[in-house]
């Protein structure tokens, strides 16, 4: 390992979709002579700890000039939250800056995660690593599953620039990776949500400004700072520029993850992974937490701006095809349960909301004749909205009401006592 930096690299930039998983294993050797060492103008963060270089903020307006959003789901500009931790741990009697890899993957849809760390690990410690570099942090962590922790571990052991890093392993829980729970669970071993009264990067763990950032955010990161943001905008949309990991799966020939550029049409999507096993009925784009998009519109890109008329976005890069072979209400009642089920258990709305929203639908999926039922699930949805300690009911209600909004013949056919598709 220690002959690495004398390897061969290619430095050239890498052209079309294929940006991601150019090494050929997993190794530090491997990921040099895929893409080279990072440019010596972006020194990685050091143990030391000796403060944000002077080129900081090159740094983040190359970010900003690329337009990249981050990839674990909320899609929030990445140089936004650079530059906010940085400005609060720069200020007059501000404290050191802490950086956080979060590839928790809590959302039961998603792969794309967990391929980036199985296959290129070393691209997302190189974006770790630079984060720290511009906010002057330190004090890193790598939060990951019990599965992925010991490859992590020897790729950060690969690395004397990086061995410091601390590898956290993540519960199985849909909320574990909500950004305030990472923190809670580097700070105090719980992965519980907590209340958003400051924004992590003014005070995080233990107070300290705090950046958390998604796995994949860090990958792409790394690649814009090696190649640059024009580069990055070479593939994609104006409003989705470069390339995003999507993980394909329901009812399709051959679930996978692809690398895709940024607005591809999502039957574009489906296709890639060998077509729908049948006729389509709908998609849910953007996991659990997303919306449904109708089988009549799968030419819509994958993008914020396309799927807004859904109530969708392209979240954790999810695209779950539903036939119609399979019962949407069904399905989307197994959903709301299982949401329902992962409640941190902090606030009524997580607690009691849920669990009786789930309920009702899960009535309405079981063909009860009970007309006032759809109404009784919207109006609990709007009673858990923005009224939760985290975005967990939120998410839940937005999903719920697009069920019951793309279903709806079938809301009508089960309230009849019979299906659309299993029939009376």
């Amino acid at each position: 390992m220690d002959a690495a930096p004398h390897l061969p690299v290619n430095t050239s930039a890498p052209r079309g979709t294929a940006r991601l998983f150019l090494a050929a294993g997993t190794s530090f050797a491997a990921h040099l002579r895929a893409y080279g060492a990072l440019p010596p103008t972006l020194p990685a963060a050091t143990r030391a700890g000796a403060g944000a270089p002077a080129d900081a903020e090159t740094v983040i307006e190359q970010l900003r000039a690329a337009g990249l959003d981050g990839r674990g789901g909320a899609g929030f500009p990445v140089w936004r939250k650079l530059a906010s931790t940085r400005s609060h741990a720069s200020g007059r009697g501000s404290r050191p800056a802490v950086v956080i890899a979060n590839g928790s993957e809590g959302e039961p849809l998603s792969r794309k995660d967990h391929a980036l760390l199985s296959l290129a690990p070393h691209l997302v410690i190189d974006g770790l690593l630079l984060c720290a570099a511009a906010v002057g942090a330190s004090d890193l962590h790598f939060f990951t599953t019990a599965e992925l922790a010991p490859g992590v571990q020897h790729a950060l052991g690969e690395r004397p620039d990086a061995r410091h890093v601390k590898v956290l392993v993540t519960p199985e829980a849909f909320v574990a990776g909500e950004a305030t729970a990472v923190v809670n669970a580097v700070e105090r071993a719980v992965s519980v949500p907590r209340d958003h009264v400051l924004h992590l990067s003014e005070a995080g763990l233990k107070g300290r400004p705090t950046l958390v950032q998604n796995v994949e955010t860090l990958a792409q990161l790394a690649l814009i700072a090696r190649f640059g943001a024009e580069w990055f905008r070479s593939i994609g949309t104006e409003q989705e520029p470069g390339t995003r990991l999507v993980t394909v799966c329901g009812d399709v020939a051959t679930p996978q993850v692809l690398e895709v550029a940024g607005g591809t049409p999502l039957s574009v999507l489906i296709a890639a992974a060998g077509g729908a096993s049948a006729p389509v009925s709908a998609v849910l784009v953007g996991g659990y937490h997303g919306a449904w998009v109708p089988a009549p519109a799968l030419d819509t890109p994958l993008s914020r701006e396309a799927l807004s008329p859904f109530g969708a976005a392209p979240g954790a890069g999810v695209v779950f095809v539903l036939s119609s072979a399979r019962c949407g209400l069904e399905t989307a009642a197994g959903i709301a349960t299982y949401l329902a089920e992962q409640s941190a258990g902090q606030c009524g709305p997580c607690v009691n909301g849920l669990p009786a929203m789930a309920g009702v639908l899960s009535r309405i999926a079981s063909r009860s004749r009970d007309p006032p039922l759809p109404a009784e699930v919207a109006r609990l949805a709007d009673l858990v909205t923005g009224r939760g300690s985290c975005s967990h009911p939120d998410g839940t209600a937005r999903f719920v009401l697009s069920s019951l909004s793309v279903f709806a013949s079938d809301v009508r056919a089960h309230l009849a006592s019979t299906c659309e598709v299993h029939g009376a």
